[in-house]
């Protein structure tokens, strides 16, 4: 992963499609948290979560400018790594984990939409966790303007609240968590590979790029 990243971030179109591409999908967590709110029952943290990831999306977008490029107004998949993949990625956690739940808990509607927002919220945190800090790698690599500290703070907060929420949820929520990142790892995966193609079909071999 830390070689592709390099890769990215040493390229000016490549890293404003990678700044593109996490802005799209912070906007589509912000969304899919909206999404299962309860019109008279949303808490604080859902409301909290949801206003930090329209930043983190509104952060991303506005680092493009640090970049000397244009055309990256909108999310149009030409603007996009793995595009495809990147579309659809959460939207297909989200069913993934639903289908989970509804084998493994007693839920109605809004208690599922509740239950799948903790588990996916928690599997998206964990994975910022990961790849925030080896991106900010990058930019301190490459002397980048660009810069994602601010991110990695808040996605840590997050993370620390999701777990709160999940022990509160269900006792063997470990258990649970543990199966559903899973899931988000064979996305991530597939995903993050599909990347990797992109780029070494338009711009070359990725292990010709220093570490």
């Amino acid at each position: 992963m830390k070689i592709i990243i390099n890769r990215i971030v040493s390229d000016d179109i490549l890293h404003a499609k990678w700044l593109n591409t996490l802005s799209f999908m912070e906007n589509a967590g912000a969304r899919k948290i909206s999404a299962c709110e309860n019109r008279f029952m949303t808490n604080l943290m859902q409301l909290k979560h949801a206003a930090e990831e329209h930043r983190h999306a509104y952060y991303l977008k506005k680092q493009l400018s640090k970049l000397d490029i244009t055309g990256f107004q909108y999310y149009s998949p030409n603007t996009l790594l793995a595009a495809n993949h990147t579309l659809h990625y959460l939207h297909a956690l989200d069913i993934q984990v639903c289908r989970y739940l509804k084998n493994h808990f007693q839920l109605d509607s809004n208690a599922l939409k509740y239950a799948a927002y903790l588990f996916v919220t928690y599997a998206i945190e964990v994975r910022a966790d990961e790849l925030y800090p080896i991106y900010q790698e990058a930019l301190t690599k490459h002397l980048s303007k660009v810069m994602v500290k601010s991110i990695i703070l808040e996605e840590e907060g997050h993370l620390e609240e999701m777990v709160a929420s999940l022990k509160e949820f269900d006792e063997r929520w470990e258990m649970h968590a543990t199966a559903v990142l899973a899931l988000e790892k064979e996305l991530f995966e597939h995903w993050f590979s599909a990347i990797a193609l992109e780029i070494e079909k338009a711009y070359g071999h990725i292990g010709e790029v220093a570490n």
